[in-house]
């Protein structure tokens, strides 16, 4: 009587894993499709950066907003976003500051928000915007008045 251990060839070779070759292509299929679906999605990046700025400008509004609630103004140009985190020392000195923010928020392009108060675009208020992702002014940039 044989036993388990005394298979005959024939009966091993009929068990089969998979090749280098088998598994070398399933790998080169994934990542083709890995690669195709990333340039598929390239385009979305630009979006959802976009998106955060205009949120992360309406979140500096808002706080914008609460300061001149409590400090009675805006801070001027020269104050900027950093009032928000740090009290102001140059004039006008607001009689009662809270910290609105941990630090000054910077865009997806890790470059601070542009403040100006008057706004240019926006000359009776403010303007908040993004330099974009070409970092300097220009008709690209992102900001309040395209909300």
């Amino acid at each position: 009587m044989k036993t388990p251990l005394h298979r005959s060839p024939v009966a091993r070779s009929n068990r089969r894993g998979y090749t280098l070759v088998e598994i070398m292509l399933v790998l080169a299929i994934i990542a083709v499709l890995v690669g195709a679906g990333i340039y598929k999605l390239s385009g979305n990046l630009d979006v959802a950066k976009a998106t955060r700025v205009d949120a992360d400008i309406s979140t500096i509004t808002t706080q914008l907003k609460t300061y001149e609630m409590q400090a009675l103004n805006l801070p001027t140009t020269e104050q900027g976003l950093d009032a928000l985190v740090h009290q102001p020392t140059s004039d006008p000195i607001p009689a009662r500051w809270t910290q609105l923010f941990e630090s000054v928020p910077v865009d997806p392009w890790n470059r601070p928000y542009q403040y100006k108060n008057p706004g240019v675009h926006n000359p009776n208020g403010f303007d908040i915007y993004s330099l974009g992702p070409k970092g300097k002014e220009g008709d690209d940039n992102l900001g309040n008045w395209k909300q």
